[in-house]
């Protein structure tokens, strides 16, 4: 085995167990699909701290480990921390025939994961934001039939019947059409920050009882434009959030006394809903 292949093996390794899944596929498509292909060419420049570290060498070797790759420097982008999509993706559970919009794709290392894991049968749909990360998307994924790249704001934009919605960038609430896109039993997971200080990740499932909620870890991504932070008279803690348990529209249920938060048309409920 070459070093390459043995340093991909062990990162699939790592990522499957720091994910706690109990799909046995997960760690073989963190070991098939190329980190260095969606990082273009190195070396490369790790974030550390607050500070940036260049790799030594353009070895992919040195990109195979828990670290956050810098996409767009200036503007703050990066590939993402790989054990934190690995729990993502483990928590989501994508399965072969299921449709997912991923919302905020970058170069589309994390898409060609959920590709893979929705194969056979499945498709993807790729927002991408930036017109130049959404063109090394395009072309990184080229050879995943089951996936389309889109150069467009997923804020204003139709998104297809989904069984999963995977964002990656900071929304103060999730758009009300990210909701109503989620099929009976969909999922989404996306970073919440509805307050300067507050940051989340949050799990929705559309269960035939409404949309459960369930604040799982701390998070912090770059806003998305469109649908970043509230309005700071919104005065929202992170104590509060954690308790939300449920999603409302405020277009079918008015804000009651669980509420947690209420954000636009969305608002967010201490009120467990319970299974299906």
């Amino acid at each position: 085995m070459t070093p390459i292949a043995e340093a991909r093996k062990f990162y699939a390794r790592l990522m499957a167990a720091n994910a706690g899944s109990a799909d046995p596929r997960l760690e073989g498509v963190f070991a098939a699909v190329a980190r260095e292909v969606f990082l273009g060419p190195g070396p490369w420049m790790v974030v550390a701290g607050n500070g940036k570290v260049e790799t030594p060498t353009a070895d992919p070797v040195h990109i195979y480990q828990n670290v956050l790759v810098a996409l767009d420097a200036d503007k703050g982008i990066n590939n993402g921390e790989p054990f934190l999509h690995a729990m993502w993706i483990g928590k989501v559970a994508p399965k072969p025939g299921e449709t997912v919009t991923h919302v905020g794709a970058g170069t589309g290392y994390y898409t060609a994961l959920l590709a893979r894991l929705v194969s056979p049968g499945g498709a993807v749909t790729a927002f991408e934001l930036e017109s130049s990360l959404a063109d090394r998307a395009r072309k990184n994924l080229e050879a995943y039939d089951e996936v389309a790249v889109i150069h467009g704001d997923a804020v204003i934009s139709s998104l297809p019947p989904s069984d999963i919605i995977y964002v990656n960038a900071g929304v103060a609430a999730p758009p009300a059409e990210w909701l109503k896109a989620l099929k009976p039993g969909g999922r989404m997971v996306f970073p919440w920050r509805p307050a300067e200080r507050v940051g989340l990740a949050v799990m929705v499932t559309r269960t035939d009882k409404g949309l459960a909620c369930d604040p799982f870890m701390r998070s912090w991504f770059i806003p998305c434009i469109g649908a970043s932070l509230a309005s700071s008279a919104a005065r929202i803690d992170r104590e509060s959030a954690a308790r939300s348990r449920s999603i409302w529209l405020t277009s079918e249920a008015a804000p009651d006394r669980t509420a947690t938060a209420i954000i636009g048309d969305v608002w967010f409920s201490s009120r467990s809903i319970g299974p299906s």
